[in-house]
């Protein structure tokens, strides 16, 4: 773990080698993806089941890469009906919160006479991605799935991997719960080469979302612009500004929170006091051997934790921003105050009793977001990734007439002779 200080001298130095470092690329993937990528676009079903025989440790024919209803049923009736009732929960509060971002149409009169609008239409199809590595993820079911259907998708298809061939009661009951019509036993960059160019047991979509390891995020990389992508998921984040009010504990358990992801992940603490500062990394490394994902936490905060220390919540602001991260939690006397100061984040967290964790399950807004400092400028995950925009036209005569000539003589402008001439063509006397 990094101490850092802005009155040390060599902090700037220091600071930018942070911002620069790349905790998990996809370069070292890159060969492997494209052959994977190919060998799905050739030989289809047969090159999926024998990639997932390969990769997953399971044999499998194409009649049984999709899930039947009745292994969702059973699977679902496995889970207890307290954790069905929290997967409800979940699942209404992120159904509300995406519903209220649905879009109107937008149509306006000018002063030339034109009638002109924005008319907002969801997607035919969307792939979901759900990881199935280190741990399962019902969460990421609902974040992905939910928007979608509160957006009017039509065909919601997943894929998850099961490795062994075991099958995880509470994703699936998530995704029955979130309307998802197709769930398919496949992972890895096949699965989304799948989605993308589609087999004879699984149909192309027009959209694929979702989080999962290298390899299925520089597959999303090689087959966007074939289908539309959310975006290139890197390992999870969280900045936390706290002063020396806090818990010590507490800090440090969000810190582990996002830790405990993944070897790769990143938590950083930025506060002003340096006894807190100490406090905190004491309860860090107290707090780590009583976790069951301990060698995880232990292995991401020894190799991409830190903690800054600054010496006004000015400089914290500055820094936050520069860090641009996935999550920042305002653990301060006024949170409102020092949010509406900052610019860039994927989602952010106001007070000492608002966690990250609140926000991966139950409050409502998308946990899938930007990461590794893309918040600049990129949005998490909404309802509007689900829609798309088109814009439409209505001119008659008159109008024509009034904004045709000028538009016209930019067409000239740029040697484009026909687009002028269709300009001006219908202002001709009728029969000329």
């Amino acid at each position: 773990m990094r101490r850092l200080s802005t009155a040390d001298p060599g902090f700037a130095a220091t600071f930018a080698s942070l911002l620069d470092e790349a905790r998990e690329t996809t370069d070292s993937v890159h060969g492997v993806v494209a052959g994977i990528v190919a060998d799905i676009r050739r030989n289809g079903d047969a090159a999926l089941c024998a990639c997932t025989e390969r990769f997953d440790r399971m044999a499998l024919t194409p009649a049984r890469l999709r899930i039947s209803d009745a292994e969702i049923e059973a699977a679902a009736a496995q889970v207890a009906p307290d954790l069905l009732a929290a997967l409800d929960v979940a699942a209404t509060r992120i159904e509300s919160f995406h519903r209220a971002q649905l879009p109107v149409d937008m149509q306006m009169h000018d002063d030339a006479g034109l009638t002109m609008g924005l008319r907002w239409t969801a997607l035919d199809s969307v792939g979901i991605y759900v990881p199935g590595g280190r741990a399962a993820y019902p969460s990421s079911v609902l974040m992905n799935a939910l928007p979608a259907r509160v957006a009017g998708v039509g065909r919601i298809a997943m894929c998850v991997p099961t490795p062994d061939g075991v099958l995880d009661p509470l994703v699936l009951a998530a995704a029955r719960r979130a309307g998802v019509g197709e769930i398919y036993r496949v992972g890895g960059a096949q699965a989304i080469a799948a989605l993308a160019y589609g087999t004879a047991s699984i149909p192309p979509v027009d959209r694929i979302v979702g989080p999962g390891n290298a390899y299925v995020a520089e597959a999303k990389r090689q087959v966007f612009g074939r289908v539309g992508i959310d975006g290139v998921a890197g390992p999870s984040e969280v900045l936390i500004l706290a002063d020396a009010r806090n818990s010590a504990r507490h800090v440090a358990i969000d810190l582990l929170a996002q830790a405990e992801h993944d070897p790769s992940a990143q938590s950083i603490l930025i506060t002003d006091s340096e006894a807190f500062a100490e406090a905190v990394a004491r309860a860090v490394q107290a707090e780590i051997p009583t976790l069951p994902r301990a060698a995880i936490a232990g292995a991401s905060w020894a190799a991409n934790g830190a903690i800054i220390l600054v010496r006004d919540w000015d400089e914290a602001a500055s820094l936050s921003d520069r860090l641009a991260p996935e999550h920042l939690q305002l653990m301060v006397a006024d949170p409102q105050a020092l949010f509406a100061r900052l610019r860039h984040a994927g989602s952010v967290f106001l007070g000492r009793f608002t966690p990250e964790a609140l926000g991966d399950y139950i409050a409502g807004p998308n946990h899938v977001l930007p990461t590794g400092r893309t918040a600049r400028y990129a949005s998490g995950l909404s309802t509007y990734d689900f829609l798309k925009r088109t814009t439409w036209i209505d001119a008659d005569r008159a109008a024509l007439a009034r904004i045709g000539p000028p538009g016209a003589l930019l067409a000239e402008a740029e040697g484009l002779q026909a687009h002028a001439r269709s300009l001006t063509v219908r202002l001709e006397p009728a029969g000329s």
